[in-house]
């Protein structure tokens, strides 16, 4: 549920980006990279809709992944894409946060206040409301388990923590690092990375995946025909995860491991053929390193 205040202060402030953009933010060709701004994207994703680029909001109409409203989804496009009638694809709309975060962080300062600024609207840096303060919680929560970017970015300034950066790589299922043991069928919706995931639904199925990075995070969809997989990491056996959920979520985050530094890696995903829903699926590897 999103509060509807807040994003009509942000329909205003995209009305008059349109207007005073200049005076208001640097083009981000002139711009260093924001650092940590991949684990932002992936924190901000996951808190606003689960990843879920085709969610939308009945009561606002915010739309995709990032929960765009529609009076900022023209101007945005029109500036990190270049044009403003750009249709929501998962691409358009990564592309589009993106630049908008980027640029939010080089006038904000920190990605808590641009977390704020997302939801709101506003700059404020003090007396917030308890919805605004959990909301900004929860994404620095999921900001932080990436790891230290080496931003700092626990308080509202940035730039006093380590010189370390987190390096963040996607790989997806068609990845040749993934292994695959048994009938893994590919089957496509517009909203998984790609467009397609890879999936099983027979006991004993297997996907190895092969990486080197301090922590990774399997991807991928949950609902009502989703079972019971076990997960291994190095040869030993981690956890059960049930993909089960009462309506369809093709993009969320299955199954999350960190470990003590970077290193070499094995992680195994085991069908476990669950009765009467059985599909396991995936869409994506994260790994930070």
């Amino acid at each position: 549920m999103r509060v509807i205040g807040g994003r009509v202060r942000a329909v205003i402030v995209a009305v008059l980006a349109t207007i005073l953009i200049a005076s208001i933010q640097v083009p981000p060709a002139t711009e260093a990279h924001a650092p940590g701004i991949d684990p932002f994207l992936y924190a901000l994703g996951q808190v606003e809709s689960g990843g879920n680029y085709t969610a939308r909001n009945s009561t606002s109409g915010a739309y995709g992944k990032y929960q765009i409203m529609p009076a900022n989804w023209g101007p945005w496009a029109l500036r990190y894409l270049g044009d403003a009638s750009a249709p929501q694809t998962p691409a358009n709309q990564e592309a589009v946060a993106r630049g908008k975060v980027h640029d939010l962080y080089h006038w904000l300062g920190s990605w808590k206040r641009v977390a704020y600024w997302w939801l709101t609207g506003s700059t404020k840096t003090s007396g917030w409301t308890t919805y605004a303060t959990s909301f900004v919680n929860k994404v620095m929560a999921i900001y932080n388990q990436s790891g230290d970017t080496g931003t700092g970015d626990t308080g509202d300034t940035a730039g006093s923590g380590s010189a370390s950066t987190w390096t963040l790589r996607r790989y997806a299922e068609t990845s040749s690092r993934i292994v695959y043991r048994g009938t893994w069928i590919r089957a496509g919706h517009r909203s998984y990375t790609g467009g397609s995931v890879r999936q099983a639904k027979y006991s004993g199925q297997t996907a190895t995946f092969t990486f080197s990075g301090q922590q990774v995070v399997w991807v991928g969809p949950k609902g009502p025909t989703r079972g019971q997989a076990r997960v291994w990491i190095d040869g030993e056996r981690i956890t059960t995860v049930d993909l089960y959920a009462s309506r369809f979520v093709p993009r969320t985050r299955l199954f999350t491991h960190r470990f003590g530094g970077s290193g070499a890696h094995t992680l195994v995903i085991e069908v476990l053929g669950t009765r009467g829903r059985p599909v396991v699926a995936i869409d994506e590897f994260v790994v930070w390193n």
